[in-house]
């Protein structure tokens, strides 16, 4: 039996058509249940990630729950995830990619107010929230309880996977080819810096990813702003090229020398499965990090969790598609094995057309820091899920540390079988976690609309806010200090 085969199988079926129209339809659903609030207000939220307010119950600021949640949305995805689509699906993925991501901000908006809204307070005075608590607390039945315990296995199974060994694996693989480190040497150094940080828990990770995230999205944004801008004349060329390949009912051709073909729904496909892939809207990983923000509504919070895949798909992804769309290297051949150059490869190609052999440093750098700060975000959101699933201390520190060790192994082995496990179960958590987020609806809607009225209405002209929520409007059982 070939296990690889069965699991590339079921991971196809998982990440096909039918999962990918469910989760830009939810996306579209929400956007207009939501009367398009989160797109009229986007504005105001990213204005929010930057606003002191932090004097609530919770375990971290409102803007380290956005660096932590990015912390593990930022990776690998915004390099070799955009490539990758930009050689299956054409220039056009990129196209894709945006329109996926702009229906994802009122994804991300609706699960991480749902996350706010159902949170509990642990045994240590800790927030414990995300999907699975929305499941239980507002899916007042034994099928809550059920999505919410498959939500957690899934979690914690994605968390070593996706979130941990193909990370780590992707900086050995980085540091490897370009520099010849030894994996080992690579292992030993995640493992060391990644358990130094998880053993302190989430104040740890989030004053680490506070730091991390701005400081590598800064650096790379600068360094991409340098090829685009000498590269420029190419830019609008670049542009025509994504348009008229994402809106092409008949396969055409671009790259170098027409080596790229697609149609509509081959940009469409990859763009969206990329798009979803890197930013998470409708996989539920980012509001466990959304809950553990202090705020004074669950509305607030939404939105400043939202521009996560602002910055990541529109912002970070959008970048990397310039750069490699401005330096004409899409569509290289290798010619040792005459196949499409794809993935960091092509990436650092681009890069290199402006940065010589600096190009591979960057993006080295790039791929480190990025996968890096994916590990700890998804250390945390599998350390929830385990806590949902056990709460027992001991077993939580046991996680962290076994967590830190299983680095090594994921920088010094081959993944093929891992890659599928993890990306399948990355796609299996989607199925609770729209569930819950179509089920809940009109609990979202509620939030929206009253937050509009008593709070975002009364700000944009310059007031200052401290919204306090009624009491008897939230469930006894997800009741929590900071909604007082």
């Amino acid at each position: 039996m070939d296990v690889s085969a069965i699991l590339s199988a079921v991971n196809n079926f998982v990440w096909g058509p039918v999962m990918l129209v469910l989760l830009v339809g939810t996306g579209v659903f929400l956007t207009v249940r939501l009367k398009f609030l989160p797109w009229r207000n986007l504005g105001y939220a990213i204005r929010m990630v930057f606003s002191k307010r932090d004097n609530h119950a919770g375990d971290i600021t409102p803007f380290q729950s956005l660096m932590t949640a990015l912390s593990a949305t930022i990776g690998t995805g915004n390099i070799v995830g955009v490539a990758t689509a930009m050689v299956l699906g054409g220039p056009g993925a990129l196209v894709w990619m945006w329109i996926s991501a702009a229906f994802g901000l009122s994804t991300k908006y609706g699960e991480s107010v749902l996350a706010v809204k159902y949170r509990e307070t642990n045994s240590v005075g800790e927030m414990a929230g995300g999907p699975m608590y929305a499941m239980k607390n507002g899916i007042h039945n034994g099928f809550g309880r059920l999505l919410a315990f498959l939500f957690s296995v899934f979690v914690v199974l994605a968390s070593f996977g996706i979130g941990n060994m193909t990370q780590a694996n992707s900086i050995a693989a980085a540091l490897s080819s370009s520099y010849e480190i030894p994996t080992w040497l690579v292992g030993g150094i995640i493992t060391i810096a990644a358990i130094s940080v998880l053993i302190r828990g989430i104040r740890s990770i989030g004053l680490v990813s506070s730091v991390v995230v701005p400081a590598m999205a800064v650096f790379y944004f600068f360094a991409s702003l340098v090829v685009i801008a000498v590269n420029f004349a190419a830019v609008p060329a670049g542009v025509v090229e994504m348009f008229r390949m994402a809106f092409s009912f008949d396969s055409v051709a671009g790259g170098i020398g027409g080596s790229i073909v697609a149609s509509m729904l081959t940009s469409m496909r990859w763009g969206v499965a990329r798009g979803v892939f890197s930013n998470e809207a409708g996989l539920g990983s980012a509001p466990i990090a959304a809950a553990a923000a202090r705020t004074d509504h669950a509305s607030r919070q939404g939105y400043v969790n939202m521009t996560g895949t602002f910055f990541d798909t529109m912002i970070i992804c959008m970048l990397t598609g310039l750069v490699i769309a401005s330096s004409g290297v899409l569509g290289t051949t290798d010619p040792a094995t005459g196949k499409l150059i794809s993935g960091v490869q092509l990436t650092i190609l681009a890069f290199s057309t402006v940065f010589g052999d600096y190009g591979k440093l960057i993006v080295s750098i790039a791929i480190s820091l990025f996968a890096f700060s994916t590990i700890l975000g998804w250390e945390y959101y599998g350390e929830k899920a385990l806590e949902y699933l056990v709460k027992q201390r001991p077993v939580i520190m046991a996680y962290r540390i076994l967590f830190s060790l299983v680095t090594f192994v994921g920088a010094t082995t081959t993944l093929e079988i891992v890659w599928n496990f993890s990306d399948t179960m990355n796609g299996l958590m989607i199925i609770p976690n729209l569930i819950c987020l179509l089920w809940l609806n009109k609990d979202i809607a509620k939030e929206c609309f009253d937050y509009e009225e008593k709070v975002v209405a009364h700000e944009k002209k310059g007031e200052f806010i401290d919204y306090q929520a009624d009491p008897a409007d939230i469930p006894a059982e997800a009741y929590d200090q900071s909604m007082r």
